[in-house]
């Protein structure tokens, strides 16, 4: 403040458009820094969007090899560039790829709907370099997995979306309502109306649904596909996401309650989280083998 003028939001941050193009990165690269946690991003006062801090944009601008430092650490490769990365053949990146033992940041659909992964070159540089992983970069693939391999498992989606959920809840910060959003946004809206069945709960929860992937026109094969990648669909994953669910529309809840008109009833959703079988495994292993039984 100075005088009677107050600093505006706008003199301090700037919109993300802006901050790309500060940065010299594409949208889409901007996008993947915030997700990951390169960039720091403010809510906008006037409820605008994210914005980013000033500072932010003058620390990553004096980072010794800027811009080329920044743009290396956000660089993705396919499946042919991965496998280079990590010396290995095509087949054998793909069967890390399918076991999860690599995860996709991203993905899209190329001009014959085929789903093609993308994975941050910097991770599969470390994991080049780490001596603990070269048994799964030469010779036979340990028997646990060739095993899981001959049964088809295919974890990449699934990895995908954890991956997914994890950059939208960084996104969503402290705000309770926008957090469980993240975890609806992955779950089928049937499944969501399922877990949230306070019907203002669920419309207030609408209103902080990320963004959706999509890709083609709505209907189309390749929205369908997308859909089918971006939304739980495995009983075990939903069953775990709806828990997440229960427990983060109740602390949205304590925390800050949906608006209802006047007189309307009180929630009638009191369920609490699912728990868990002790008996059952935890472990990937566990999870596959309660799949493929």
């Amino acid at each position: 403040m100075s005088g009677n003028t107050v600093t505006t939001p706008s003199s301090t941050s700037c919109t993300p458009s802006r901050a790309a193009r500060e940065l010299e990165l594409k949208r889409g690269q901007f996008d993947l820094a915030v997700n990951l946690g390169y960039i720091r991003t403010v809510p906008d006062e006037g409820g605008g969007g994210p914005r980013v801090p000033r500072t932010e944009i003058e620390r990553l601008r004096g980072e010794d090899g800027f811009p080329e430092t920044l743009t290396k650490r956000l660089a993705t490769v396919g499946t042919r560039e991965g496998a280079d990365l990590l010396k290995v053949s095509i087949g054998r990146f793909t069967r890390l790829a399918r076991l999860g033992i690599v995860v996709p940041v991203h993905f899209y659909l190329n001009r014959y709907r085929a789903v093609v992964w993308l994975y941050l070159a910097e991770e599969l540089r470390e994991f080049a370099a780490d001596e603990s992983k070269a048994d799964l970069l030469t010779g036979r693939i340990p028997a646990g997995f060739r095993e899981l391999v001959q049964e088809g498992v295919d974890l990449r989606a699934r990895n995908w979306r954890q991956r997914q959920l994890t950059f939208l809840r960084r996104r969503a910060g402290d705000h309770p309502w926008a957090q469980a959003a993240a975890v609806a946004s992955v779950l089928d809206p049937l499944q969501v109306a399922e877990v949230v069945q306070d019907p203002y709960e669920r419309l207030h929860l609408s209103r902080f649904l990320p963004k959706a992937v999509t890709y083609g026109a709505p209907g189309s094969p390749g929205a369908q596909l997308t859909e089918r990648l971006t939304h739980a669909d495995d009983p075990d994953e939903v069953g775990w996401l709806s828990a997440e669910l229960v427990r983060a529309v109740g602390d949205a809840r304590r925390r800050d309650p949906a608006p209802r008109p006047a007189g309307a009833p009180p929630v009638a959703d009191g369920r609490e989280p699912a728990t868990e079988d002790p008996g059952r495994s935890r472990g990937l292993l566990g999870w596959l083998r309660r799949r493929n039984p």
